[in-house]
This record gives structure tokens, C-alpha cells and sequence, in this order.
């Protein structure tokens, strides 16, 4: 059992975990118990890295328990071994933990952030090339970072954590959403890299990686439009700080999701890639924005340049 972070309302969680069939460790001899338990719950919670991720076979259609309020609901986890279920829960806002059991594994805590009625803001970021600096042509980028770099290589992009850590902190209660078309193979991976950074805790939401029923690739831009979509929906009263880059498709995604939602959006915040990480990226868009007076858009280099726009306009 993968556990991810999920969120909710005060009566209702969304619960993101996944299921995999793998092979347990072996205690070394001399190695006493103790320790052997200390090792394997090490390797649980750090999930698997790189290339193994891929390799690891999802147990699809899995039973799931998950418990809550003291109240337990049984879910199925989908053919990728992915359970994204929305359960009915009783919960003050802040965080909370799910106990999540399936057959054959010992139990793990998933946390959950559960927001209060009275928050109106959120923040919703990118990961790649927004709060991560890939600098890697846009075709080998999932691959390179998914079965070669390792974790402890990948750069933060200047500024960005801060940025993110001061949006957070000005609204108590905030809920922080990783918006990405990466792969939930990766999401141990990316969550480690975002604690290690200081970038606030906050849901993945990720994409399974493979095939569908009619196309060899899973579309990213569907899967962030289907998830922008759902998030308003959700939290009606939330009005939603984008923060995105100019090297894919966010400006045009969060523009679509604007005119299609306008009073759910605050601001949106784009980095502008460099030179050389433009002509990586296969260009910049050119859906620049100009945004309205209820809802700016701003863009700069790093999250100090953005972080003083948004000051200025009295949204940080």
C-alpha cells in the first residue's frame, strides 16, 4: 500500500492511495527484529525509487479499507491499482490520518487535509519546471526523471518555495494542491522532494502512466483541465491562486478554466523558463495572458519576482 495525501470538506475526504504487488524483504542474519522492522517500515514509507517504480505490478481492482471517524468503507482500487474515492466523513478542518488495509499488507496512515467552510483561498501549482527546474528537452523529461536521475539531483526552482510557504501561511488554513501530469509512480519520489525543499504539505494530484482503452498516452492536459474542474466544483466558495510556467501548456489551461470559472480564480502566477530552458522546453507558449482587475495574472523569472507582484496587489 502507496498512501498519498488526500483532502476534503468538514463532511467528506478524498482518499488517494495505491495498491502493488511486491516482493518483501528479507531480514539479514545477526539483524534483530527490531531493527529488521525499523528497515522494512523505512523502505515502506519511502515507496519505491526510480526505474523500480515501473516495474512494480499494480494489483488492480483491489479491495481497500479504509478507516476514518471511526467509521471504515470498503473501496476497489482501479485496473492501474489506483484508489481516488471520496468517502463521507465527520472532521474538523486541519489534518487528520485514514488507516488504509487491503489483503496481504500491514495497514499505513494516509494523511488528509480537511478544509474549513470559512477558507476562500487556495493555492494550485505545477510541479515540472514551476517549483522543480528540469532543464531537459520535453520529450526525455519523464523519462529521464523517472528512471534515471536520482531524487536527491533534482533542483528546486529559486524562490518558489518561499513563494509557496507565504501563500500558505497568509490564509491559515490554505489547502495546497501539486497539480501535475506526472505519473502517481512518482509521487514518493516528488513528495519527498517537496519536503525536503520546504514547500508546504499539500495533495499530488497525479495521472495513472500507460495506455487507456483508446489512445497509447494518457492526455496531461485533460487529466489538469478534469482536476481544475472538479476543484471548483468542490469547494464553490474557493477562489484559486494558479501558479503554473510558460514552458507547457499552463497559461492556456488555466485560461480556459477562468472563462469557464471566473469566480474561482484569484490570480494566476506564471515563471517565465530562461532562454536555455525555453529552447528545452521546445519553446515558450504563446498564450500569454493579461488577466482582469478580479483576477491578475502575473509573470517573472522566480518566486521572488512573483511573490512581489502578488504583495503589491495586496494578494500575499
Amino acid at each position: 500500500m502507496i498512501p498519498y495525501t488526500g483532502y476534503g470538506s468538514t463532511d467528506w475526504a478524498r482518499i488517494l492511495c495505491r495498491v502493488l504487488l511486491t516482493k518483501p524483504p528479507k531480514p539479514k542474519r545477526k539483524e534483530s527484529t527490531r531493527s529488521f522492522l525499523r528497515r522494512r517500515a523505512e523502505r515502506r514509507d519511502a515507496g519505491l525509487r526510480g526505474w523500480r517504480s515501473f516495474t512494480s505490478v499494480p494489483v488492480h481492482d483491489a479491495l481497500v479499507t479504509i478507516e476514518i471517524d471511526g467509521t471504515v468503507h470498503e473501496v476497489q482500487a482501479d485496473r492501474g491499482g489506483v484508489v481516488d474515492a471520496v468517502v463521507p466523513a465527520t472532521l474538523s478542518p486541519g489534518w487528520h490520518t485514514a488507516l488504509l488495509r487491503t489483503f496481504g499488507s500491514d495497514p499505513v496512515e494516509s494523511p488528509v487535509f480537511i478544509v474549513a467552510p470559512s477558507v476562500t483561498t487556495g493555492i494550485i501549482s505545477d510541479v515540472d519546471d514551476t517549483v522543480m527546474v528540469t532543464t531537459l528537452p520535453r520529450p526525455l523529461l519523464a523519462a529521464w526523471n523517472t528512471f534515471v536521475l536520482d531524487e536527491h539531483a533534482r533542483v528546486p526552482t529559486p524562490g518558489m518555495a518561499v513563494l509557496l510557504d507565504r501563500l500558505a501561511v497568509a490564509t491559515p488554513g490554505t489547502p495546497v494542491i501539486y497539480l501535475s501530469t506526472g505519473a502517481w509512480n512518482v509521487a514518493p519520489t516528488l513528495t519527498r522532494f517537496l519536503s525536503r525543499n520546504l514547500y508546504p504539505a499539500g495533495a499530488l494530484l497525479l495521472t495513472d502512466w500507460g495506455p487507456t482503452h483508446d489512445r497509447w498516452f494518457r492526455s496531461g492536459r485533460e487529466h489538469k483541465r478534469d482536476n481544475l474542474r472538479r476543484l471548483a466544483i468542490e469547494f464553490p466558495q474557493m477562489r484559486w491562486i494558479l501558479i503554473g510556467d510558460d514552458g507547457q501548456h499552463d497559461e492556456a489551461i488555466y485560461s480556459e478554466f477562468q472563462r469557464e470559472f471566473p469566480a474561482s480564480v484569484a490570480a494566476v502566477a506564471i515563471r517565465q523558463l530562461s532562454p536555455s530552458e525555453a529552447v528545452l522546453a521546445g519553446g515558450r507558449s504563446k498564450d500569454a495572458v493579461q488577466g482582469t482587475p478580479d483576477a491578475p495574472w502575473f509573470y517573472g523569472p522566480d518566486g521572488l519576482s512573483l511573490a512581489n507582484q502578488l504583495a503589491e496587489r495586496g494578494l500575499l
